[in-house]
């Protein structure tokens, strides 16, 4: 697996499981869905994302990376 694939499905369990907290625990939990919003958004213009580098620090390759070695 990929770190693009890996890092979408981590931003979209946060996403859900945020809101289910919002719904269950305190609407608080509302300004995480914002945090990792506002970071999927920063990664689009900078091409970084913290959470990559924690993927790749734990041995994901990236897409490009992979696809050069196949």
């Amino acid at each position: 697996m990929h770190v693009d694939r890996v890092l979408r499905l981590i931003a979209g369990f946060f996403v859900l499981l945020s809101l289910l907290l919002s719904q269950v625990h305190s609407e608080y939990w509302l300004l995480f869905t914002a945090f990792v919003g506002l970071n999927l958004t920063q990664s689009f213009f900078s091409n970084w994302c913290p959470m990559m580098t924690f993927l790749k620090w734990f041995g994901l390759k990236s897409c490009s990376t992979a696809q050069s070695t196949s």
